[in-house]
């Protein structure tokens, strides 16, 4: 960030881009976007590339769907390792961010390099309050070996300087029965980022089994403004806003 603020900063990447962007769009200083930003210059192009020296013909982020993640899900595709964009793993499940931090330096683990760790309670509703949890850290055992990145999916979300091959804002989360609550140790997942998909491969039947069974976790508070945020918080998807603001009152 330091680099990006030298080398011209926010003003400097909208001049940039500034052929995609509507350039008559007023700014909070009454100023158009256009203006604003039309002597900016770019001090050092290898930090603030020109559209035609991009790093990649796509942009930073994608949006995965699949049966794990009906309502998407995000990975940063830009800081997730190439050879693991398409991959097919066992899962290791952490059942909460405590029961992770308990057990991730742990030596025993039954996990190796093509392992994919799932953390499941991480959401709006399932923290509760959508932390920046999704970052799992790297299993000692597993760096211990030279083993520097693996898949890791969950509900939460994770800080934009994070990097790894780590798929967040997994909706419906787990707490409120999403289907990464159906997620055991041991199942094998799926993850096709060019094909922007992301499945739990077990059959109809235990699917329909392990649904019957999920019971939701006790929420966190039953009463004042942590129930009605439980109450009325919505889903990644939905931007985890209240419910009752979604709606037009005039």
């Amino acid at each position: 960030m330091e680099d990006f603020f030298h080398s011209g900063g926010l003003p400097a990447l909208l001049r940039n881009v500034l052929p995609l962007l509507h350039r008559d769009c007023l700014t909070v200083n009454g100023k158009r976007l256009g203006d604003n930003i039309e002597h900016a210059q770019t001090w050092n192009e290898d930090v603030i590339r020109p559209v035609d020296k991009a790093l990649s013909n796509e942009g930073g982020i994608a949006i995965l769907r699949g049966n794990i993640c009906p309502n998407g899900a995000v990975i940063k595709q830009s800081a997730a390792s190439p050879e693991l964009m398409k991959h097919r793993g066992k899962a290791y499940v952490f059942e909460n961010h405590e029961d992770m931090e308990a057990q991730v330096d742990q030596d025993w683990l039954p996990i190796d390099r093509n392992s994919i760790l799932v953390m499941k309670n991480g959401g709006p509703k399932g923290a509760p309050g959508f932390p920046e949890w999704g970052w799992i850290p790297m299993p000692r055992m597993l760096l211990r070996q030279g083993i520097n990145d693996a898949v890791r999916i969950s509900d939460a979300r994770m800080s934009g300087t994070s990097f790894g091959t780590v798929v967040l804002h997994v909706a419906p989360e787990s707490a409120i029965g999403g289907p990464l609550s159906l997620v055991e140790t041991g199942d094998e997942i799926e993850l096709d980022v060019p094909a922007r998909s992301l499945n739990l491969k077990i059959s109809s039947e235990e699917w329909e089994r392990r649904s019957k069974a999920f019971v939701a976790p006790k929420p966190h508070y039953t009463r004042g403004y942590g129930r009605l945020f439980l109450e009325h918080v919505t889903q990644a998807d939905r931007g985890c806003d209240f419910d009752f603001l979604e709606h037009d009152f005039g």
